[in-house]
């Protein structure tokens, strides 16, 4: 496997693209059977994919390696309780022996089963043929300008909060909080409560609420959020409700809550009037997000922080899944502490990860250049995983926001994942622009987005 664009401070960097188009070249060549991968979510929503694989016996390891990938993104890029495999017994057996309960993807088993309230299930099917078809749904959302509203974004080391009237927003600041180490759930329902009463007092009243928050949501619920990471499992039961509770306290008005990621994407489909949009932010974690061809928001997991990067073995592990080679150690504040002992930069340990990141950011503004190398590290990284996305979104426009790509670090690692792009995957490159929207919209950008994902009757 050789790279055309090698980061520079991981020349062990082996792109999960690469790594799925060498075993499609070297499939084509062989003998091949064809099987199919469905991933099945709420209100029987399905993703299915057919592909050619090497005949059952010819090589069954990188069989089942590659088509493990595949289930995993899946499932954090579209979501879902149900794994089909059809076609081979042998992928199947070891696609449900990672995925028990007890496997080697205990984390993914339990985290679906939260989500979606269902028991996870892997299940044959001898047929690829007779698996099941892709049925999916798209909704509406946001770009409702009429009123006052409250816009609140939710992050790992800060809020941001807006007060938006007719579409013009009156009032934006960024708090400081947090949420993921506290262990009691009035903070993060007080903190929450607080910074919206700041937005409500900027208007004579208030119409609707928008929410942009990491985690999952369904049914404005937050089913699973890192923000709550300390809590108890009572104590993170009972927040489920947080957002909804909190408006109660405020008024009678409709409020509407977002996964960050997707409000990313609302966002810059909101500011270039157009669609197929895919929000990236990279902050506390990654959050990502997609806005469709027709403007509407999937119903998609989007949970990029566990889609697979890197195929290097040694790639470093994350705590949380304890998978390894995924989003969050590519695309967040982790990717740039990660990077630092190679590039020669000492960090505190007495410092939390974001006033690591910070001392990282203060010393590229005053010029330091051992920090270039970072951004431009995560910039390979990113252009070698937007050709990966474009494997399962439809991109005309990506865009990136969140605290790593703050100052002239976020440009150097777009230009990075351009070059990337251009020299790889030219056919992409064409087709598919970059965007990083300038810092006043980037720190607040979110909120105000969110505020007009309510509908006001």
């Amino acid at each position: 496997m050789e790279l055309k664009i090698k980061a520079p401070l991981d020349l062990g960097f082996y792109p999960m693209v690469k790594f799925v188009d060498e075993f499609n070249a070297d499939v084509a060549k062989s003998e091949k059977q064809l099987i199919a991968v469905s991933v099945i979510r709420n209100q029987g929503y399905t993703h299915t994919l057919k592909m050619d694989v090497f005949k059952d016996g010819i090589d069954d390891e990188r069989n089942c390696k590659v088509v493990e990938r595949i289930v995993k993104t899946f499932l954090w890029v579209y979501g879902g309780y149900k794994i089909v495999i059809a076609g081979s017994k042998v992928i199947y057996e070891h696609i449900a022996k990672c995925y028990a309960a007890d496997g080697e993807r205990a984390f993914d088993n339990d985290f679906m089963a939260g989500v979606y309230e269902h028991p996870f299930e892997v299940e044959f099917v001898a047929c690829p043929n007779c698996a099941p078809e892709t049925n999916e749904s798209a909704s509406p959302v946001g770009r409702h300008l009429d009123g006052c509203r409250i816009g609140f974004d939710a992050g790992g080391s800060d809020v941001k909060v807006s007060a938006v009237i007719d579409g013009e927003s009156v009032y934006s600041e960024e708090i400081i909080w947090h949420p993921k180490t506290q262990t009691d759930p009035n903070y993060h329902f007080n903190g929450i409560r607080n910074a919206m009463l700041k937005a409500a007092e900027k208007m004579p009243r208030v119409d609707g609420i928008g929410v942009s928050s990491a985690g999952v949501y369904i049914d404005n619920r937050a089913m699973v959020a890192s923000l709550f990471i300390k809590l108890s499992p009572e104590d993170k039961e009972k927040c489920k409700n947080i957002y909804l509770d909190v408006a109660k306290t405020i008024g009678d008005m409709p409020i509407e809550v977002a996964n960050d990621g997707d409000v990313t994407a609302l966002a810059g489909a909101m500011e270039l009037n157009d669609n197929r949009v895919l929000g990236i932010a990279m902050g506390t974690s990654e959050a990502g997000g997609y806005v469709d061809g027709n403007g509407n928001i999937t119903g998609w997991l989007n949970e990029l922080a566990f889609v697979p990067v890197d195929m290097n073995p040694e790639a470093m592990v994350d705590e949380w899944s304890g998978d390894i080679g995924c989003g969050v150690k590519y695309f967040s504040q982790d990717s740039v502490i990660k990077l630092c002992p190679a590039a020669g930069i000492e960090l505190d340990d007495n410092l939390t990860l974001a006033e690591k990141l910070k001392y990282v950011q203060t010393l590229h503004a005053n010029g330091d250049p051992r920090t270039t190398a970072i951004y431009e590290t995560i910039g390979v990284y990113f252009g070698y995983q937007l050709a990966y996305y474009a494997k399962f979104y439809d991109i005309a426009h990506v865009l990136i926001m969140g605290r790593v790509t703050s100052g002239t670090g976020g440009q150097i690692l777009l230009a990075k994942a351009k070059e990337v792009l251009e020299a790889e995957y030219p056919e992409l490159a064409a087709k598919m622009q970059l965007h990083i929207p300038d810092e006043a919209s980037r720190r607040v950008g979110q909120s105000v987005a969110a505020a007009s994902l309510p509908l006001i009757k």
